[in-house]
């Protein structure tokens, strides 16, 4: 016989707040939610239990953030998604070209002095996907914020933990691409006329 472990949901206070902020698709970053944060951790088994009775998955990263994780098809992938990954993939790349750790990205300043160097560097790239703009960038990084992903700090932009999310991607794609060199050879050797 199985004991059931019993759910006391008067030990979780903020157990609206925080499904509210899940289950609009936004992160709970540990940098942000600080409140919600320590709630979580502090009564992460029973969250996880009572979410999951519900039919919701979540995630809890170490690195501090949390996310209701869907099982959908890539092809749902919305536009804002997409636009995001390319803008956080390419600051990524100038950052990592200009020598910095793309483990410490929490600690940038995405600035109009950065965003403006991206978009040059990157400009047929970005209006293909509708970002041409140096303001087209700031209104994405805004709905950003919507998200979990990042925040505003004075006259900049700050990512936050959940962007780890898409740098883990990154990383996965890079490394399971093959170097050039140990490709198959595709062409049509002398031996098989």
């Amino acid at each position: 016989m199985n004991a059931v472990t019993p759910l006391y949901l008067h030990k979780l206070p903020l157990l609206n707040e925080m499904f509210g902020v899940l289950n609009s698709g936004k992160h709970l970053n540990r940098l942000t939610d600080h409140r919600l944060w320590a709630e979580l951790e502090r009564e992460r088994e029973p969250y996880e239990m009572l979410f999951g009775a519900l039919g919701y998955t979540l995630r809890i990263d170490e690195r501090g953030f949390a996310w209701f994780h869907f099982d959908e098809a890539s092809s749902n992938v919305s536009k804002t998604t997409k636009q995001l990954a390319l803008v956080f993939m390419l600051v990524f790349e100038f950052q990592a070209d200009a020598g910095l750790n793309l483990g410490r990205f929490p600690d940038w300043l995405i600035d109009a002095k950065l965003i403006n160097a991206v978009v040059e560097k990157n400009r047929l790239l970005l209006e293909a996907e509708s970002l041409g703009e140096a303001d087209q960038i700031d209104q994405l990084l805004k709905t950003a914020t919507n998200y979990g992903f990042a925040m505003v700090d004075g006259n900049c932009w700050r990512l936050l933990p959940a962007v780890f999310r898409y740098l883990d991607r990154f990383e996965e794609l890079a490394r399971s691409r093959e170097p050039l060199d140990d490709r198959p050879n595709l062409s049509v050797g002398e031996d098989e006329e």
